[in-house]
């Protein structure tokens, strides 16, 4: 069942960082106190990374017990470990590498030189594969109930590495797919599918700047999510659009929040 969006929309990105590293603290320290772990997706590009920095930075970041925490991406670029343009490498030098989580609660998307070699389909099916493993008979389906999912809004209304009308984002059955011509480079990835995004708890879109504005306003103006992804994309409880001002600024003002940092 869709979640009606709910909009936050602050001064400019970096207060968006600070602000969204904050309640994700948050976040984890309540679902540590009443389940003992938190389970998190991370995502990549340029706001997901700010908002790890930000919560490198937060003096609050201590309250989060680091080893009791499930570290999850929604996508990856299938490039070689280590690359500079993987999600993981660039989260490590945010925030991962600075506090003290336990390695094997860090669940990284193979890598093109991994296992599975340049097989970016057997990539995905073994990510698929652990996190089935990591899901319980409480989630009801085969990925954890993620406390946060966080996904950045491209400025074509991509999240994850499903682009619009792309066979990934039509996918219902798998909750991990191979990415093949994806628009913008590199090609391969391996992405979460909508079906996988829906079973967190919370899903947070993250979009900051003048050219996230446009995608925000169709996302949340009824657009279908063949062609417009990030519409399709919500939580179980709670959807959350983090925007700034930039980004919000061609939302109809019906959307608007009416009280916003």
């Amino acid at each position: 069942m869709s979640t009606a969006p709910q909009l936050v929309v602050h001064r400019d990105k970096e207060l968006m960082a600070q602000a969204a590293a904050a309640r994700l603290i948050t976040r984890i320290v309540d679902a540590q106190a009443s389940r003992g772990a938190a389970s998190v997706v991370l995502t990549g590009g340029r706001n997901g990374n700010g908002l790890l920095a930000a919560l490198a930075a937060a003096p609050a970041r201590d309250a989060v017990d680091w080893s009791r925490l499930d570290l999850w991406w929604g996508d990856e670029r299938f490039l070689p470990e280590g690359d500079p343009d993987r999600n993981v490498t660039q989260a490590r030098e945010a925030l991962l590498d600075a506090v003290p989580l336990d390695p094997k609660r860090v669940h990284a998307m193979p890598a093109s030189d991994g296992p599975h070699g340049d097989d970016v389909e057997a990539a995905a099916a073994a990510y698929a594969e652990e996190l089935a493993a990591a899901a319980g008979p409480e989630n009801h389906g085969p990925v954890p109930a993620f406390d946060v999912l966080m996904l950045g809004v491209g400025p074509d209304t991509h999240v994850a590495s499903l682009f619009p009308e792309l066979p990934a984002v039509r996918e219902t059955d798998r909750t991990v797919v191979g990415v093949h011509g994806a628009p913008k480079p590199p090609p391969t990835r391996v992405t979460l599918t909508l079906p996988a995004i829906r079973a967190a708890r919370e899903v947070w879109l993250l979009a900051a700047g003048e050219d996230k504005a446009r995608a925000a306003a169709i996302a949340l103006s009824g657009a279908g999510e063949i062609q417009a992804p990030a519409a399709g994309a919500y939580g179980r409880s709670r959807t959350l659009w983090l925007l700034d001002a930039a980004a919000a600024s061609q939302l109809p003002r019906s959307l608007y929040p009416p009280a916003s940092a």
